[in-house]
């Protein structure tokens, strides 16, 4: 069986091909794939985008937020009533910066639905009790991963989920081992970000959380446009160096043909005054 052809795959920007870990050298190939839209089968998207590049040994891991989508798990926000208990029991929610999570009545109102008033008010009172102490990320850790994977529109979001929140997908380990018969790789579900990462789904025992953590804990995905929320991670040689890529400025020429247009409607101006 021949090697598959990886040098279409090169990282997002910002972020590296390769990652040496306690547990080997590995390549992280992000997958470009459509705008996956809720009633997407995930094993079209597989066959689509993802077999024709492994091979024995791979591991494919998946962003949480496709899988939900793909579920009809996010809504538009235009589409979600708020309730006014939601919209009090936001104010006990620390917010980050690197995502909504549930700091905003639409997702509040989401955890409400998913999880349950009970669960959601207790954490929100130890919360409310720790947080003058400095400690922080209490309600979640009370509240548990279904509620840390909610999240909501933001601008760095790639439409036309800028303005989606959404729920925590149904059957991750399900999910995570279906994928893993269909494809013949184990499957990991993350839910990432650049603060974090757990895993919310696995067809497998042998990837640990630590390990994920040490792999992915760079966030080589990104969550915003880039329109990659698989990867293709395989172990390579630790002598193995990080290819150099190119990447296309299209901003770059952008601006320097406005400088350009600036400058000529400048001398034009001076023509003109002379």
């Amino acid at each position: 069986m021949s090697t598959p052809d990886m040098s279409s795959f090169k990282p997002n920007r910002g972020k590296t091909l390769l990652k040496q870990t306690s547990f080997g050298k590995f390549a992280r190939y992000p997958v470009r794939t459509h705008v996956v839209a809720s009633g997407d089968s995930l094993i079209d998207i597989m066959d689509k985008y993802v077999m024709p590049y492994v091979q024995k040994g791979d591991g494919i891991f998946l962003s949480e937020k496709m899988v939900a989508i793909s579920q009809g798990r996010a809504w538009p926000i235009s589409e979600i009533k708020v309730s006014p208990m939601a919209k009090f029991l936001v104010k006990f929610v620390t917010k980050s910066p690197y995502g909504i999570g549930l700091g905003s009545p639409y997702t509040m109102e989401l955890a409400l639905r998913d999880i349950g008033f009970p669960k959601i008010f207790l954490g929100c009172i130890c919360a409310a009790f720790t947080k003058p102490f400095g400690i922080k990320g209490v309600f979640y850790n009370v509240v548990g991963p279904k509620a840390r994977s909610i999240d909501g529109p933001g601008d760095y979001v790639i439409p036309p989920y800028n303005k989606y929140a959404k729920m925590a997908p149904l059957h991750p380990n399900k999910v995570c081992e279906e994928l893993a018969e269909h494809t013949g790789c184990y499957v990991i579900m993350l839910d990432a970000n650049d603060i974090g990462l757990e895993i919310l789904g696995s067809s497998t025992k042998d990837v640990t959380l630590s390990m994920a953590r040490e792999l992915f804990g760079d966030n080589p995905l990104d969550q915003s446009d880039q329109q990659t929320p698989i990867a293709i991670c395989r172990k390579v040689p630790d002598d193995m160096q990080e290819p150099e890529f190119s990447y296309d400025e299209p901003k770059a020429e952008k601006s320097e043909e406005t400088e350009a247009e600036k400058t000529e409607a400048a001398e034009k101006t001076d023509s003109e005054k002379a």
